[in-house]
């Protein structure tokens, strides 16, 4: 159109210039052509735009900017806390936490636990509904991801702890004593979680595989079961064997792997709740497909 209307604007002018110069001609082909047609036509290609600029600039200039498409679903959320409640519990842990005594038929005996306690519960809540909703694929990656960030976490404190300290800053040794690089402590973190989760996680699905949606309570009782036993006794010997001995020692694998186990027994009505939203609210669940174990 844009095309078509330059042509009719110059054969308009052409149309004038000719009637002012009395009609002048040339043979052209055998015909005859007004000189004027022959300015209309270099005149109209002298305007015609370049081919790649019409093209490209006009778009380039309307083009909005590109983002990538933000996921459905809640996966990406409950990841996030997943990792966040496992590295708050992996600082927790650091400090040893002792109540008591208590008396119970004539037997004395503390409990005797450490700051992990109070969260890392709720890792375990969380690891269920990733695998229960998502499958052990994606509860696995998952567990890397906080596997990765945990050891971020423990490098970054260890660079911090190492850096000369400020000439006015008098907390180094207080530094050192809570967020301080303790490699058995660190080592004894990851390895308990990374073991401790994957079982869960596994043993979560392989009893889904064969009950399908039905006893939700012993996927959840069991993995915890298998999981939260291998995270206490691989962190408990990696960490604090040889520093406590004997009888507190198991004390300690013991108190920390009832209580943990306990808790989910108790917070399983809530565990419930959450996996049910979740799986409402997943567009991708279908009750009727069967469980990834990838």
């Amino acid at each position: 159109m844009r095309l078509l209307g330059s042509v009719c604007h110059n054969t308009f002018l052409a149309g004038l210039v000719d009637r002012r110069q009395g009609g002048a001609a040339e043979r052209v082909g055998g015909g005859r052509y007004p000189l004027s047609f022959h300015l209309v036509v270099l005149v109209t290609i002298a305007d015609m735009p370049d081919q790649h600029t019409a093209s490209t600039l006009p778009e380039e200039s309307a083009r909005e900017p590109r983002f990538a498409k933000v996921p459905r679903g809640n996966y990406t959320t409950i990841v996030v806390v997943f990792v966040s409640l496992l590295l708050i519990s992996n600082i927790g842990a650091v400090k040893l936490i002792e109540f008591g005594p208590f008396s119970v038929a004539g037997f004395e005996f503390p409990i005797i636990t450490d700051g992990g306690a109070f969260l890392f519960p709720l890792v375990y809540i969380i690891g269920d509904v990733l695998a229960e909703v998502y499958g052990f694929k994606a509860a696995r990656k998952a567990i890397f991801l906080g596997f990765l960030m945990g050891a971020l976490a423990a490098l970054t404190f260890f660079l911090v702890q190492i850096s000369p300290p400020a000439a006015d800053w008098e907390n180094q040794e207080a530094f050192e004593a809570v967020l301080g690089f303790v490699p058995r402590i660190v080592l004894a973190s990851l390895c308990g979680y990374l073991v401790g989760q994957l079982l869960n996680a596994y043993v979560l699905v392989w009893i889904k595989e064969r009950t399908d949606e039905k006893y939700l309570w012993v996927r959840l009782l069991g993995s915890t079961a298998v999981g939260q036993l291998a995270d206490t006794v691989v962190f408990c010997t990696i960490a604090f064997y040889g520093i406590i001995t004997g009888a507190e020692f198991i004390n300690y694998v013991l108190i920390g792997y009832l209580y943990k186990t306990v808790v989910e027994a108790v917070l399983l009505p809530v565990t419930y709740q959450v996996v049910r939203a979740v799986k409402r609210s997943e567009p991708s669940y279908s009750e009727s497909e069967p469980a990834a174990r990838t």
